[in-house]
């Protein structure tokens, strides 16, 4: 696959740390990370896409299409700043372009699937369509994540797109019941294979012990080496 769109259930679930593993695996001319849109950040401060670059290696190239100052889905984001928002013709443009200089080009979306992007509505799934982009789903692992990781995978199937899978993007490292019996429970749950368990604190490691561990984390599918359990 050259272009992979990354999504989650919600925010704050390891989406941007999941990208970098799947970029620190890849392997080839090279890999760029495209963030159509960030939020929370001023000018000058590293957003995802650096974020993902600096862990994963100096093989990623780090785009950034629109940066929004207010911590809020794109489009309220957009509004609220005066600013311009992204459509997703303007996603998939981008991507598009960086698939003919790059290998792999890996498009990290804002907060879950159906995040409004731009006042008529539009979301990542759109911008996915536009590609003809599988959709690499990010999930918690804690109590919950079975229902919500169903719905995010139901919405996929449901606009004709390809989930590849999902991946764990924060593993506690003394996981609760609920934690250990979502991730045997998962695949079944999303209609999916789980093609990776991200440790949680994954992305405070050294960039040099980030890229030497990455692959351990991920399926083959996503150039890693982890065997299921």
């Amino acid at each position: 696959m050259t272009i992979l769109v990354v999504t989650g259930t919600g925010t704050e679930i390891g989406k941007t740390i999941v990208t970098a593993a799947v970029a620190a695996s890849a392997r080839g001319r090279g890999v760029a990370v495209l963030k159509p849109a960030q939020t929370g950040l001023a000018p000058g401060e590293a957003g995802d896409a650096a974020e993902v670059a600096r862990l994963a290696g100096t093989h990623v190239t780090a785009v950034e299409l629109a940066r929004y100052p207010e911590p809020l889905a794109p489009e309220t984001a957009a509004r609220r700043a005066g600013l311009a928002p992204v459509r997703p013709y303007e996603i998939a443009d981008a991507a598009q372009k960086l698939a003919t200089e790059h290998d792999l080009v890996l498009v990290e979306g804002a907060g879950g699937l159906l995040v409004r992007f731009d006042e008529q509505g539009a979301t990542l799934a759109d911008a996915a369509r536009l590609m003809s982009a599988p959709v690499l789903v990010v999930a918690p692992a804690g109590l919950g994540t079975l229902n919500s990781t169903a719905l995010t995978t139901e919405a996929l199937r449901a606009r004709g797109l390809v989930c590849p899978g999902v991946v764990v993007g924060s593993m506690p490292a003394e996981p609760d019941l609920a934690s250990r019996c979502n991730v045997e429970d998962l695949p079944v749950a999303a209609g999916v294979p789980l093609l990776g368990v991200v440790p949680a604190g994954a992305g405070a490691l050294a960039p040099a012990d980030f890229r030497a561990r990455a692959a351990s984390w991920l399926a083959p599918e996503l150039g890693g080496n982890r065997v299921p359990r």
